[in-house]
């Protein structure tokens, strides 16, 4: 029907006819998926939720005398420096250290990001490996956004295709990367925002590619590669969808232009801090395939109910349960009605879709061919060597 070039000409003319993916699904139910296609140029997704599987790269700039850093803490926070000289990368899911014996709690690398984002200023402490032309053996100085030279996100898995839903069926509370899970069934966590969600509306990534250009934390990212853990090859739906967690997308984009807004620092107790970032995903209508798979509602997605109370890595489940369900606030299992909760927030996740299509409205975003697809033939491997607990 279209070509991605068609709809950027539209774009940069602001005639493109934008929807939220949410808009989207009622106007198809208004009209039907075939009149839909016709009228509509670009669906704009999004989710704001937890990604623990993301960092920064950071370059220092020299120091006189220089030194190369083998050792490095940003507000505490430990920061891998076993490449260039002055180049880090600081994880989202790191812990700070203690500094002079004294905890500090609640706090990693995701509110260093947030921080360094939001224009604030963080403490550098480095040691180096004295040689010739790096004579610095320490450093230590202040450093914010306007005083380093990159610092952009590099997120190695990000944008999960689905994900599972987390309860408890032991006899303890449990603190996982959900969140608090209750004995006994006490309660239940999901992270994916389900029909908004932007890899749920292309299952088969036939639009999103390598290349293509993304809301990222409030600036312009692009999908880099696959993401890690990426596992296409999960059993789906007849509508394509998979039924737990399958193909996953690494990020990139420039930090110095995003807004904290959409990344904050966070954390969860008794596991650990982690990142809550804002991606939205355009998906250009190309065809009437576009849009009947962006139709796709919550009540025809699912995910499995896995009980966290088994310490394995494959965990029993209860089942298979709908989104719709899920966003309902109650699930039953077993016969017994489980209060749900989402980690993902919905509304943000809905501010995210409603800002992308306010940039690309006014002719500020434009569309991307993909340079190369995402492979979806990738199995995957686990290590199932026995250890001692």
């Amino acid at each position: 029907m279209r070509t991605i070039a068609e709809i950027n000409e539209k774009i940069t003319s602001q005639r493109a006819v934008v929807l939220t993916v949410e808009e989207l699904k009622a106007r198809v139910a208004e009209i039907g998926v075939a009149k839909a296609a016709k009228e509509v140029d670009v669906v704009t997704t999004g989710t704001f939720e937890p990604m623990e599987s993301s960092g920064a790269i950071i370059n220092l700039g020299h120091t006189d005398p220089p030194i190369k850093i083998r050792r490095c803490w940003l507000d505490g926070v430990p920061a891998y420096s076993g490449f260039g000289a002055v180049d880090l990368y600081i994880g989202a899911s790191c812990p700070a250290d203690a500094i002079d014996g004294e905890e500090i709690k609640e706090r990693g690398g995701g509110h260093v990001i947030e921080d360094l984002i939001a224009g604030k200023a963080v403490q550098l402490r480095a040691q180096g490996q004295v040689t010739d032309c790096y004579p610095r053996a320490t450093f230590e100085t202040t450093i914010m956004r306007e005083t380093i030279n990159q610092f952009y996100l590099f997120n190695p898995r990000n944008l999960y295709q689905n994900f599972i839903v987390g309860v408890n069926g032991g006899d303890r509370p449990l603190f996982t990367y959900l969140g608090p899970l209750q004995p006994r069934l006490g309660n239940a966590v999901y992270s994916n925002p389900g029909a908004i969600s932007p890899l749920l509306n292309d299952p088969n990534l036939e639009v999103v590619g390598i290349g293509t250009r993304i809301f990222l934390g409030g600036g312009i990212g692009y999908v880099a590669w696959e993401g890690t853990q990426h596992f296409p090859l999960q059993k789906r739906l007849a509508n394509d969808t998979p039924i737990g967690p399958s193909a996953t997308l690494a990020l990139i984009g420039d930090a110095k232009h995003m807004d904290a807004r959409w990344v904050r620092g966070c954390y969860f107790k008794s596991y650990g801090p982690s990142l809550m970032l804002g991606v939205g995903v355009p998906i250009p209508v190309l065809s009437e395939k576009v849009v009947e798979h962006c139709a796709v509602l919550d009540k025809d997605l699912v995910a499995p109910i896995v009980d966290f109370s088994i310490p394995r890595r494959v965990r029993p489940t209860f089942g298979l349960v709908s989104y719709a369900q899920l966003k309902s606030g109650r699930v039953t299992i077993e016969g017994k009605t489980v209060r749900v909760a989402p980690l993902a927030s919905l509304y943000l996740s809905r501010q995210v879709a409603l800002e992308l299509k306010n940039w690309i409205e006014a002719g500020t975003f434009t569309l991307t061919e993909p340079v190369s697809p995402v492979p979806m033939e990738r199995s995957f491997i686990p290590q199932d060597r026995w250890t001692e607990f």
